[in-house]
């Protein structure tokens, strides 16, 4: 798994990829920043984190858009699939790969939490630890998704649109599902709704609450679908022969 993750996070730098996720990151979210921010004179560390949310949604798809479509597509996914490694090691590296360029990049964000800490006297450690935190986790999440519909086809662009419909979905989910009437025979799934609520989590990191039970919400999140990304790989190995 450490070889694959080192080969993965190599790629990413070795590759236009990696620098184009993390100037449309930085781009948006600074322009964000400046908007919601600079201009309306507020120190709110949580505004600056809810800043990143939406380059997270739309920037990651790119990020995980070739994990393993580009493997698909080259059949060089077959050397992995023949390798003494599992399908759990080579999703894992490809999965933690990306999600070390996503530290990367929100380190590098951070600079937007300097300015405020500079001119406000309310910033406080645990609330930026929370904030950070929360958001990277939510990436985590958007990381998860990319890499299972990475899995489901071989085109890097049908990947990126895929990932950034699940995305998408999650968040309309977030405001339309519970505004919605449903049959008492279909009644269940305003359960897997409230389940796939990844954002009510990320409002409790973003007032400050650190609770051990979203973290491993989140956690659980991006292992039901790497899981479901190892899955589609297993049944595509059995059904190649």
């Amino acid at each position: 798994m450490l070889a694959i993750w080192k080969r993965e996070v190599q790629n990413y730098f070795l590759t236009p990829i990696g620098y184009v996720f993390m100037g449309i990151f930085l781009l948006v979210s600074g322009v964000l920043f400046f908007l919601n921010n600079i201009m309306s004179y507020s120190a709110s560390v949580s505004t600056v984190f809810g800043n990143m949310n939406w380059p997270l949604m739309l920037g990651i798809p790119i990020l995980t858009m070739r994990l393993l479509s580009e493997e698909k597509r080259t059949k060089s996914d077959q050397l992995l699939l023949t390798s003494p490694r599992s399908i759990w090691d080579i999703v894992l590296g490809k999965f933690l790969a990306a999600c070390t360029v996503l530290l990367a990049t929100m380190v590098i964000a951070l600079l937007h939490v300097l300015i405020v800490s500079v001119y406000s006297m309310e910033v406080h450690v645990g609330l930026i630890i929370s904030n950070f935190l929360g958001t990277f986790l939510l990436g985590c999440c958007y990381v998860a998704v990319g890499v299972l519909m990475s899995t489901v086809t071989e085109s890097q662009v049908s990947a990126t649109v895929l990932a950034l419909g699940a995305n998408v979905m999650l968040w309309i989910l977030e405001t339309v599902a519970p505004q919605l009437a449903l049959p008492s025979a279909i009644s269940f799934l305003s359960t897997v709704f409230s389940w796939l609520s990844l954002y009510t989590k990320y409002y409790q990191f973003s007032a400050g609450v650190l609770s051990i039970a979203n973290v491993v919400y989140y956690l659980s999140f991006c292992g039901i679908f790497l899981f479901l990304a190892v899955r589609v790989i297993d049944k595509r190995r059995w059904s190649e022969g």
